[in-house]
């Protein structure tokens, strides 16, 4: 049988503000953009830099902990599997997308990278999340 893995580790950081919902029987999602910065000295020998990016989505309590303490350009640490998605758009074009879910997400920084409105707290928060995150075996995403 050969061998099969999907396991994903990335650090970058948020494009925008996590988009936190509540789905299905009260099952919370985040979704939130990460950019991925890669440097490299080219054919030419410039120093070039290219950027990826990701959709990140995590359930559960991560997700509820990424909606309360993370916000655009927080640098961040993702423990995860690639997801491939399908589906029509409403002109009828098939789209597809391959997004990372997440299954620790590791907040990088502390108070000095932390909002306004999360600084007084960031303490409490950062020893909140030392345990090991959701674990997709105990949480299905469906």
């Amino acid at each position: 049988m050969p061998l099969m893995l999907n396991s994903v580790h990335i650090a970058g950081n948020l494009t925008r503000d996590p988009e936190v919902k509540i789905v299905g029987e009260n099952r919370t999602v985040a979704s939130f953009g990460l950019a991925i910065n890669r440097r490299y000295r080219g054919s030419d020998g410039q120093q070039k830099e290219e950027t990826c990016f990701l959709e990140i989505e995590c359930w559960g309590r991560q997700a509820e902990l990424v909606g309360q303490f993370l916000t655009k350009g927080r640098n961040c640490l993702i423990e995860g599997s690639l997801q491939y998605q399908q589906w029509t758009d409403k002109n009828n074009n098939k789209r597809s997308q391959v997004r990372v879910l997440a299954q620790r997400v590791h907040f990088i920084g502390g108070a000095q990278q932390a909002s306004p409105r999360v600084q007084e707290s960031t303490q409490t928060a950062e020893q909140e999340l030392a345990p090991a995150g959701v674990n997709y075996e105990d949480e299905p995403p469906f």
